[in-house]
């Protein structure tokens, strides 16, 4: 079986993560191709021995404008033609549309007929005209749509050929035996005393940075070594992009300097030990105004730490709350604050929550588990007649 994955973009965010860890699971009787624009995650398939295609992309946002609307249906039709003609070449049997956006460039083909196409939802897409167009769009497009959470699946919308599949994480890469804590905080300028809150995300406004310095600046007051890391850049960065990125990372500099909390913020920017810095976290923070899944919720998981996610999205789907992990209202800085100081003040109860949390995710949020559901799909996709519905076990 040949799949080509498209992605819009060459950057290497949340999305490509999965792919990535999708590609390097998938069986031999799978081959494998991407089509993206040039760049990270080209040279990331690479080096798992993965072909890739160039492919145009798009920048555009959700967001109906004048110009840029247009521009972008420009840069989605361009890119469209392209993949048909790769599509072609190749003689592939399924092509897997990494993201919305991705979808939207291969669902002209698949409104037309073979190869069948697969269209990953990722996101919440937003209310209005724009939104209503996209899922239309890609309801005609796709013989099947894959939701990586029930969260986005009501978003979307369970009319037609729609199916969840949760992201997994690669418990082998994963793994808190495989790292020596100590040694990982030393090389973070932690002290023995120190307690580590850790963001891992990239930074954007709707990821709740800001309310992580200032849930730290609360918690300080009574527990002083509290740090708190930033992983992650802004990756996002165009014009078409729906928040400015760059001028939010820096005012989260001024925000913890205000809040007298400068010198217990460290941004490490992007970074590819992101196993080894959770491991040297106390908790993981996933503080999102809504998060659609959650993959450092998994991650952090994966690595024994007590995690405190937003209950609005789909670590609600993940996590257990006061057993797996916490919960907590998205934009309430008291309730983060509260529940921080809770797991801080109890050694025996983060300890718990972090081996509970890893022992929940074989058979349900592992790398394993998510790739075979994706490959019976496939193979019920192909089989099935034209129309029909497909559901993996």
């Amino acid at each position: 079986m040949k799949v080509l994955y498209v992605n819009h973009t060459a950057t290497v965010g949340g999305a490509e993560h999965s792919l990535l860890t999708l590609l390097e699971g998938l069986p031999d009787d799978v081959v494998p191709i991407v089509a993206s624009p040039p760049g990270p995650l080209h040279r990331r398939a690479h080096a798992l021995g993965v072909r890739s295609e160039v492919l145009p992309g798009t920048t555009g946002s959700f967001r109906l404008h004048p110009v840029r609307t247009p521009r972008a249906a420009l840069d989605i039709a361009r890119s469209a033609a392209a993949l048909s003609v790769i599509a072609h070449r190749l003689r592939v049997d399924v092509i897997h549309a990494n993201s919305v956006r991705a979808g939207l460039i291969a669902a002209p083909g698949g409104a037309i007929g073979r190869p069948p196409t697969v269209v990953h939802v990722r996101d919440d897409l937003p209310a209005g005209a724009a939104g209503a167009l996209v899922k239309s769009t890609i309801r005609c497009g796709a013989r099947q749509t894959v939701c990586i959470s029930e969260h986005v699946a009501r978003g979307f919308g369970r009319r037609g050929r729609v199916t969840v599949i949760h992201n997994g994480v690669d418990l082998r890469r994963f793994d808190p035996a495989a790292f020596d804590r100590a040694a990982l905080r030393a090389t973070l300028g932690l002290a023995p005393d120190d307690r580590a809150l850790g963001v891992v995300a990239q930074i954007t406004p709707w990821k709740g940075q800001d309310d992580a310095i200032a849930a730290l600046a609360s918690v300080r007051r009574q527990h002083p070594c509290t740090r708190l890391l930033l992983i992650g850049e802004a990756k996002f960065v165009s014009r078409n992009t729906r928040f400015d990125n760059l001028t939010f990372k820096a005012r989260l500099a001024e925000k913890a300097r205000e809040l007298d909390v400068g010198d217990a913020v460290t941004f490490l920017g992007e970074r590819d030990d992101i196993p080894a810095l959770m491991h040297a976290l106390d908790i993981v923070l996933v503080p999102s105004w809504e998060e659609p899944f959650g993959r450092s919720v998994i991650e952090g998981m994966a690595m024994g730490r007590a995690v405190l996610a937003t209950s609005a999205g789909g670590p609600r789907e993940i996590i257990d709350d006061g057993v797996t992990g916490l919960l907590a209202p998205p934009r309430d800085v008291a309730a983060w604050t509260s529940r921080i100081v809770r797991l801080l003040d109890d050694d025996d109860l983060r300890s718990s929550i972090g081996r509970a949390a890893r022992a929940s995710l074989p058979g349900h949020f592992d790398a394993g588990t998510h790739v075979r559901r994706i490959v019976e799909m496939y193979c019920a996709l192909l089989a099935a007649p034209r129309g029909s519905p497909v559901t993996p076990r």
